[in-house]
C-alpha cells in the first residue's frame, strides 16, 4: 500500500469499563495499513471478552500477567512491524481521522521523526472538560522541564525506536518523557495542531491518582543525562513540591477556562 503501516499498541489492565471505545476508536479510523496489537496484564474484570470480540480485526492480542504497563508497551512494540509506532491507553480514544492525517504529515516531513497533536481532556461519559496544553517543544525545552507533549496524541518513527528501544522499565509514569528526550536528543520533533486524541480523566487512572510520581522520574532522567542540581528542569522540581497541595487546582482552572470558552461560543 502507499500508505505507511501505523502499529497502535493498548497496554490494557482491568479496563473493560472503558477499554471497548478504546479499540473502536482505533478499528473505526478505517486506516487501510493498520498493525493493531492490544497487550493485557491478565485482566480479571472481563476485559478479555471485549477483546475476543474483535479478535479478527486485531493483529495480534495477548492477555497473561506483565511488570505493568511500561513491560506490555514494550511487548506489543516487539511485535510491530510498522513505520510509525504509537500507543494509545487503554481508557484514552482517537479522533476520527487522526491516522490518515498522520500518515499525510509524515509524509510529507520526512525529516520529522516524531510528531504529536493537540488533545482534549474529556470525562467518564466523553464529555470534554478542558483543552491539553500542547505547545512546541524539542530537545533543549524537554531538558529544562517544557513537557508539552500529549501522549495520546504521539506518533514517531519506528526507525528511531530501534535506536532508542527500550522504554525503561524501572519508570512507572514518566516513561513517556524518558522516549521523548532520547527520540528529540537524535531527530527533530514537532507539534501540529491537529485534534488528535482524547485524554480521558476518571478515577482509576494514574493522572488523577499518582500524578505525584511524575516529576522525580524527570528528575531521574535529568540526572541520567547529565543535568545538574544547578538547572531550570531542578528548579522547577523544587517548586513543584513545595506547590503539590496545589496543584490539582491547576486542572480545575483549565476546566473553568473550558467552559468560559463554550459558553461565549
Amino acid at each position: 500500500m502507499s500508505l505507511p503501516k501505523i502499529s497502535i499498541v493498548t497496554p490494557s489492565f482491568n479496563q473493560a469499563l472503558f477499554l471497548e471505545k478504546t479499540i473502536c476508536s482505533v478499528l473505526d479510523q478505517g486506516y487501510p495499513n493498520l498493525e493493531y496489537i492490544i497487550i493485557d496484564g491478565g485482566s480479571t474484570d472481563g476485559s478479555q471478552e471485549i477483546i475476543r470480540r474483535y479478535e479478527e480485526r486485531l493483529t495480534y492480542w495477548v492477555s497473561e500477567p506483565d511488570l505493568g504497563q511500561t513491560d506490555a508497551i514494550n511487548k506489543g512494540f516487539d511485535r510491530a512491524q510498522g513505520e510509525i509506532f504509537a500507543w494509545l491507553n487503554s481508557d484514552d480514544t482517537y479522533q476520527p481521522g487522526a491516522l490518515e492525517e498522520v500518515a499525510e504529515f509524515m509524509r510529507l516531513n520526512p525529516a520529522i521523526g516524531m510528531v504529536y497533536g493537540s488533545a482534549m481532556y474529556i470525562d467518564e461519559e466523553d464529555r470534554p472538560i478542558a483543552r491539553y496544553p500542547a505547545r512546541n517543544t524539542d530537545y533543549r525545552g524537554l531538558r529544562r522541564g517544557v513537557n508539552t507533549i500529549s501522549q495520546q496524541a504521539m506518533f514517531f518513527r519506528s526507525t528511531l525506536w530501534r535506536i532508542v528501544r527500550p522504554l525503561d522499565s524501572t519508570f512507572y509514569y514518566a516513561m513517556d518523557y524518558d522516549l521523548w528526550v532520547r527520540i528529540a536528543s537524535i531527530s527533530p520533533i514537532l507539534w501540529h495542531d491537529r485534534y488528535w486524541a482524547n485524554f480521558r480523566l476518571q478515577e482509576g487512572s494514574k493522572s488523577i491518582r499518582e500524578a505525584y510520581r511524575c516529576w522525580p522520574e524527570v528528575v531521574k532522567v535529568h540526572f541520567r543525562d547529565g543535568g545538574s542540581i544547578f538547572s531550570i528542569l531542578y528548579m522547577k522540581y523544587i517548586l513543584r513540591r513545595i506547590l503539590e497541595p496545589i496543584m490539582p487546582l491547576r486542572m480545575e482552572f483549565r476546566k473553568f477556562i473550558y467552559q468560559i470558552f463554550q459558553n461565549q461560543r
